[in-house]
């Protein structure tokens, strides 16, 4: 028998992390994210791993690690766990957050196993797993040792070596080193700030440059990051009371995984400076933590850049600051279309562009990577967590580093490395495919070309037409609606004129409209009619004309 580890994905496009770990009738899953639709990729929600090798040997599937609370480590888990139905073992609020996202979909949440990493130890199959703290931009991340017959594994996916971290509980070293003696067959590890030079900035230096621009502030203050970030979000409380401004959490994620976070220790603030709401507060007591910090539409700060946020209203000279970069794929244009929206409405936008340092990265950089390489001393390197690119920076960094160059394996998706005998090599590929996740559709959406395809050919599309007068940013007119390949012929025109009317009204709601917004509700809004109506799903194409 050997060792298998399989990157089922995550070694060449930085999310969607799952890795396979086999030795015989042993199998264990570490990580299950998800991934972000390119911009091409219309409709779909969700990237998800190919499943299917899992799927095929459940039979040998003993448990699921999950290293930290990240959704590209943990967000596919649902899709998952839908088949197979084994202990997951996380941290206390990793687990906290993987709860929250199985009751979404309505799943069991009774497998979920806590462990502590200063003392547990946990017993699968023919492994025995122990695990070590270390830094990332969300508390309570974990790296994995599995002891197995063929030796050692070290799997340290996101990680830095950050000695004064938010949480107050760094990288434990002392542990690593003493879990490593006795000689480290292979170690996985992060390679995606291969190409930075130097350490990865601690989490604590943002503070104070944070601390500036809201002390300055005159007006309300927004605030965004992604919503795991507890870290960050800890820090801009702790600014709130120094400051005296008074918090509200805006956006779903943002808010329940706050909650998450405070009913379980990792977030620490007097509950008097928070409210549900602060219209009672004048404007420069006032600071909203709110999720969209990559521009995602539909999102809270997405909503409030275009005035169609409720309960809040961003206003001439409120400062937001965005703590954070558009990482994933297809995420900066929609960042820079709330950016530009914020400054048209003269807001003191603090973003990436302003080159202010108001983001650290959570991933170590050459000089983190060459440490961990040091304390560790493995026979055999396997990076992850990046992309062809990183792979191949991280094997020139350990050849600087005096190890052997074909110690470092590069795997793409899919491939499989044994181990045997204290020898290692790459002996196959698995069958994998990025698995689209549309709506309710798991899997059953190809490439964008027969996603189109099929859907033209069984649901037709239909053409809207609409005018917008640039100046006033308003509809002109009645949108006009051509359909083919939808509905009969004798139902088409009755069916068309409601739809116009319906979403000419819509429209004419939105006290601002551009081309951008008025393309972005006609597709919501007509998807909706149509699905409603004729329980059909027809292709919108907006063709929107400003005058």
């Amino acid at each position: 028998m050997s060792l298998k580890f399989i990157a089922v994905s995550g070694t060449t496009s930085v999310t969607e992390n799952m890795y396979l770990y086999e030795y015989g009738n042993t199998l264990v899953v570490v990580d299950c994210g998800v991934g972000f639709p390119e911009s091409e990729m219309f409709g779909v929600d969700l990237v998800i791993p190919d499943f299917s090798y899992v799927f095929n040997n459940k039979h040998k599937l003993k448990s699921i690690l999950i290293t930290h609370g990240h959704e590209d480590h943990f967000g596919a888990l649902p899709f998952l766990l839908k088949e197979v139905k084994v202990p997951v073992y996380a941290t206390k609020l990793v687990a906290g957050f993987i709860k929250d996202k199985l009751a979404e979909y309505n799943l069991d949440t009774n497998f979920i196993q806590v462990f502590d990493p200063d003392k547990d130890n946990i017993a699968v199959g023919d492994f025995k797993i122990s695990s070590f703290r270390i830094s990332h931009s969300v508390p309570d991340s974990v790296a994995y040792v599995l002891d197995t017959p063929e030796g050692k594994i070290f799997h340290v996916a996101d990680y830095k070596f950050d000695w004064t971290p938010v949480d107050g509980r760094p990288f434990d070293v002392k542990k690593a080193i003493l879990l490593a003696q006795g000689g480290v067959l292979a170690l996985a590890s992060d390679c995606l700030g291969s190409t930075t030079s130097g350490y990865t900035e601690s989490e604590r230096d943002i503070e104070k440059r944070v601390e500036n621009i809201v002390r300055e502030a005159r007006g309300q203050v927004f605030f965004t990051t992604i919503s795991s970030n507890i870290s960050r979000i800890q820090q801009i409380l702790n600014i709130a009371y120094r400051l005296g401004r008074n918090v509200t959490f805006v956006g779903k994620s943002i808010e329940s995984k706050a909650m998450i976070a405070k009913n379980l220790g990792y977030l620490h603030y007097p509950s008097s400076i928070v409210s549900k709401n602060l219209r009672s507060f004048p404007k420069n007591k006032r600071l909203y933590i709110i999720s969209g910090s990559y521009g995602q539409v539909g999102s809270s700060l997405y909503k409030a850049s275009l005035g169609d946020l409720e309960e809040v209203k961003i206003e001439e000279n409120d400062v937001v600051i965005f703590s954070g970069d558009p990482a994933p794929p297809g995420t900066k244009d929609n960042v820079d279309f709330v950016v530009d929206r914020l400054f048209e409405m003269n807001c003191e936008v603090h973003y990436y562009d302003t080159q202010e340092d108001l983001h650290v990265s959570g991933h170590g950089s050459q000089q983190d990577i060459c440490m961990l390489s040091r304390m560790i001393e493995p026979k055999y390197f396997i990076p992850i967590g990046g992309t062809i690119r990183h792979m191949r920076a991280y094997r020139d960094l350990m050849v600087k580093m005096d190890f052997r160059k074909d110690s470092v394996f590069e795997p793409l998706a899919g491939d499989v490395i044994e181990f045997k005998g204290g020898s290692a090599k790459k002996i196959s590929r698995i069958s994998v495919k990025d698995v689209l996740v549309d709506g309710l559709g798991i899997g059953d959406v190809g490439d964008v070309v027969l996603r189109d395809r099929r859907k033209l050919s069984q649901n037709g599309i239909a053409i809207v037409l609409i005018q917008v007068d640039r100046q006033k940013e308003k509809l002109i007119g009645e949108p006009e609606i051509i359909s083919r390949g939808f509905v009969y012929h004798t139902r088409m025109r009755d069916l068309m004129n409601l739809a116009s009317k319906k979403l000419r009204g819509t429209l004419l709601e939105r006290k601002r409209l551009d081309k951008r917004r008025a393309r972005d509700i006609a597709i919501d809004y007509l998807e909706k009619f149509f699905y409603e109506t004729t329980g059909r799903r027809p292709m919108i194409l907006p063709v929107v004309v400003e005058i």
